[in-house]
């Protein structure tokens, strides 16, 4: 696929992010962690999403179906690729916007209901870089004690992802009263606006 950054320098960084699937499924867990505030930005940094997908990636089979990645022994997670413009976005923002609204990073194997080792905390790294910024940008937040559990998030580095299939591509935008959306999802884009107004957009 052509960068439509031709000219701008461009990065791409893959990470855990949550699928809508099928509607809510009632777990007995415990609630997800939510941070202290204020939410420390990066000490250090590196290089907008703009373009994003749904992928899978970190596993050891070659273009699996949603269905194998599901059953939690393909080794894969389910991520998003994003492409981000370092004029517009840095990824101290990013990884801001990762580990206070996006997901829970002190669950292990689990995010949510949805359970299994595809749904763990991972960030893909594509330059030494992003892995010291991120490995240093996680240690601060549990020096800081941002959470009252440890972050279980890995760090490690990128090898391939396969794009899902179209039904979870946009998936809220497509089905924005799926009750998984509703209950899951809507929050955090709340959380989003209100914590991040200046770097959502619809």
């Amino acid at each position: 696929m052509q960068s439509p950054y031709i000219g701008r320098a461009i990065a791409t960084v893959v990470i855990v992010g949550l699928v809508a699937w099928t509607a809510v499924r009632a777990l007995g867990t415990r609630s997800p962690e939510t941070p202290r505030a204020p939410f420390p930005a990066p000490a250090t940094d590196a290089p907008l999403a703009i373009a994003k997908s749904q992928q899978t990636s970190g596993g050891y089979l070659k273009s699996p179906s949603y269905e194998a990645v599901s059953t939690g022994v393909t080794g894969h997670a389910e991520t998003i690729s994003i492409i981000f413009d370092a004029s517009q976005l840095t990824y101290g923002q990013l990884l801001m916007v990762f580990f206070s609204v996006a997901h829970d990073p002190t669950q292990w194997n689990r995010q949510g209901p949805d359970t299994g080792s595809q749904y763990r905390s991972l960030i893909f790294y594509n330059s030494p870089e992003q892995k010291r910024v991120a490995q240093a940008y996680i240690a601060q937040l549990d020096a800081a004690k941002v959470y009252s559990r440890p972050i279980v998030t890995k760090v490690e580095p990128f090898q391939a992802f396969y794009p899902a299939d179209s039904y979870h591509q946009d998936f809220l935008k497509h089905n924005p009263d799926n009750p998984y959306i509703v209950y899951n999802d809507l929050p955090k884009l709340e959380n989003l606006k209100r914590y991040f107004p200046g770097l959502y957009q619809p």
